[in-house]
């Protein structure tokens, strides 16, 4: 399979690889996200996690295959992205709240140094519980989800915010591993 680059410092996109046994070198990705687009389409976070996957391209000497990712949370056909601060982070929980949205992960392998690119999308659903403004007051102050789109980390959620999922638990979390084996193939 050759050497593997994540170009990403997310730590759970990390774990995600390191349980499904990959060996890996991280390489941050330079790229700056555009955040101004709310309408969710695959197009558009399939360039992102190309963008931060190519961003890594000219940082590597040797062939590789560079692992770029993206992670959206949609409702109604929005993109809910990274919170703004503490009252950006409960009102969208307050927007998620009884309701079923989507979770879509995409993946992007670039081969170095020919700058082939694969890509794959998986899209997840996810049902919140009706929450309470003290159990979403409860989650902003005590797991602090600014660094995560849609402001939670369903692996982190405590018992009774999540209804119910369908799909790759691991895609909801950041990174599809049955995506990344197909596109390292």
């Amino acid at each position: 399979m050759g050497k593997i680059i994540l170009a990403s410092s997310s730590p759970r996109r990390q774990d995600i690889l390191r349980q499904n046994n990959y060996k890996f070198e991280i390489i941050p990705s330079p790229y700056v996200e555009d955040h101004t687009q709310t309408d969710f389409s695959y197009e558009f976070i399939e360039t992102l996690a190309g963008n931060k996957a190519l961003a890594v391209l000219p940082l590597v000497k040797e062939p590789c295959k560079i692992i770029g990712a993206d992670t959206v949370v949609v409702l109604d056909g929005k993109i809910l992205g990274k919170p703004d601060g503490e009252k950006g982070a409960v009102e969208m929980l307050k927007k998620l709240s009884g309701h079923k949205h989507q979770v879509v992960t995409s993946v992007v392998v670039v081969d170095a140094p020919k700058g082939t690119i694969k890509k794959k999308s998986v899209t997840s659903d996810v049902e919140f519980e009706s929450l309470t403004d003290e159990q979403i007051e409860f989650y902003v102050k005590n797991f602090k989800p600014f660094d995560k789109a849609g402001s939670y980390g369903i692996q982190e959620m405590p018992e009774g915010y999540i209804k119910s999922y369908s799909g790759s638990l691991e895609n909801i979390i950041g990174l599809c591993p049955e995506a990344v084996a197909e596109l390292l193939k």
